[in-house]
Formats: C-alpha cells, structure tokens, sequence
C-alpha cells in the first residue's frame, strides 16, 4: 500500500498525486515509468514519474482524467492509499552533453518532459523548453519548466495562452536561427509525427516517448506493440524511448484506438454508479 500525501486537480481535467514509494524514489531516472494499482480490482495503468524526493521517499504522478481508473484516481484523497506500485520501468533516457537540446512538450506530455529537461540541464546542455497544447486549461508546469531551461517558449492551438499556432512553428523558429543537437519530444501521436517529421529533414537526432500506449507494462500482453525501423518493439520493455525518425505513427495510430470502445463504455458504466452513489465525478 502507498500512502498518499496530496491529490490536487491542478487543471480541469489533470490531477497531480504525490505519493510514497521509497525505492522508485531512490532509484528512478529521467524517462522511466510506474505502473499503478489504484485498488485490488483496478487495471494497470502506466504513468511517467514527473518527479521525486529521495528524502521524503516520494514520487510525483501527473494524469489526465479521460477514463474509469483516473477518475477513481483523481477521487481519492489525502491520507489514503494507492494498492500497489511496480517500478522503476523502462529504458531511462540517454541523459549526456549533446550541445544544444529543444524538448517538446505538448498537453500531459510537459509532464514527463519535466525531469528530461533537467537531467538535460544538470548534464550541461543548454536547454530549449518548447510548450505547447490546445487551449490554456490543458496548460501545466508552466512555472516549473521555465526555472529548468535557459529558454522557455509557450503556444496555444486557440492562442489562449503564449503564441498561437504548434510547437512545430516554433520549433522550426528556433531550427532557423540556431543549431539544435537533439530534440526530445513527448506529446499527443499527432504532435510527435510532426515534430519528427520537421527534424529529419535537417537531420536531428530526435527522441518521442511512447508510454500512452501501454497496458500491463511488462511485455507480456503485447498491447504495445510499435513498429521502429520495420521492426517490431515493444514500447514497456524496449522503450518507452524511441528514435523518432524510425517510428510508425501511423500504425501507432491506430492501436491507440484498438480498446477505444471498451473504455468509453467502462467510462460511462463508472459515472451511472457514481450518479446513482451521490459521489461527485471530478
């Protein structure tokens, strides 16, 4: 059992949970991942670990509420306890002077991307923090990512918040005016096909992060399946890093959607009995 310390809904639909777990604590490095038990019959669900305090033995967890298991998630509270965390997991990514490092983060992807940009920091790279999302109330860490980077560039799809337009228009803003040595990016399928695709034209080495979509998180279902290089990886196992040039999003793409039905209607089946108990859906 984990005891939780804070959950905070910090956006209208993103919670943030800090949590103990000592060992992940004391052992994860930038770009791994946990995977959570929010009760003995909830599923696996996978979630970068945004950040940690040795000392306290804490991990901090970001989440969207889209479904069953982060609505669960978001309705517990202070003081109670998650059933169970497995972790650290993954490949942690490749953290080393690369020069000049643009990390790009789009909705709940800023999220993971917060201990990349300051391992990438701390490692002596000048650091480009390009944020961006689709409105002003998906916007998060703001304030964070900005103490991280020497720069910190912000948009909007709607221009509610920052510059209006992608993170791939000011990306290439900055790919015009300077020499970028590698590019990491977390977000949305759609945002990290375009950034790649932007990048491998000028031939910059760049990562995306593929942890949405994973299930059990250990290789053993084969629910991640990604196709790499005409190669078939798994993203818990394999990743969840990959160099973006080689993936194909398309495919990922559509896999993403395979369990799309089942989840809606798990969803709803949720907020009936929510409605039917009187408990307030976040």
């Amino acid at each position: 059992m984990h005891y939780i310390h804070s959950n905070d809904i910090i956006q209208p639909t993103v919670g943030r949970m800090v949590v103990e777990a000592p060992y992940v604590a004391e052992h994860r490095k930038a770009g791994q991942f946990i995977i959570l038990l929010v009760d003995e019959f909830g599923e696996r669900l996978p979630l970068t670990i945004a950040d940690a305090d040795k000392e306290k033995g804490t991990i901090t967890l970001i989440y969207q509420i889209v479904g069953t298991t982060t609505a669960k998630l978001a309705a517990m509270k202070a003081g109670e306890s998650l059933y169970g965390i497995a972790g650290p997991l993954g490949h942690p990514t490749e953290i080393k002077k690369y020069g000049t490092v643009a990390c790009v983060g789009g909705g709940i992807g800023i999220a993971p991307l917060h201990p990349i940009s300051k391992a990438m920091k701390e490692a002596g790279n000048r650091v480009i923090n390009i944020l961006g999302a689709r409105t002003e109330n998906l916007f998060i860490l703001e304030k964070e990512m900005t103490a991280i980077g020497d720069e910190c560039a912000i948009c909007t799809d709607d221009g509610s918040k920052g510059e209006k337009g992608f993170v791939t228009n000011v990306l290439s803003g900055f790919m015009a005016k300077e020499k970028i040595d590698l590019v990491v990016a977390i977000g949305p399928i759609p945002m990290m096909k375009a950034v790649s695709e932007l990048t491998k034209k000028d031939g910059i080495h760049t990562f995306v992060s593929l942890n949405s979509v994973m299930i059990d998180g250990t290789g053993m279902c084969g629910g991640c399946r990604v196709t790499v290089g005409g190669e078939t990886k798994f993203t818990c196992v394999d990743g969840p890093e990959f160099d973006g040039h080689l993936v194909d999003f398309d495919s990922l793409g559509k896999r993403l959607n395979t369990y799309r039905e089942e989840e809606t209607e798990s969803y709803e089946q949720y907020k009936h009995k929510c409605r039917l108990d009187g408990v307030e859906i976040k």
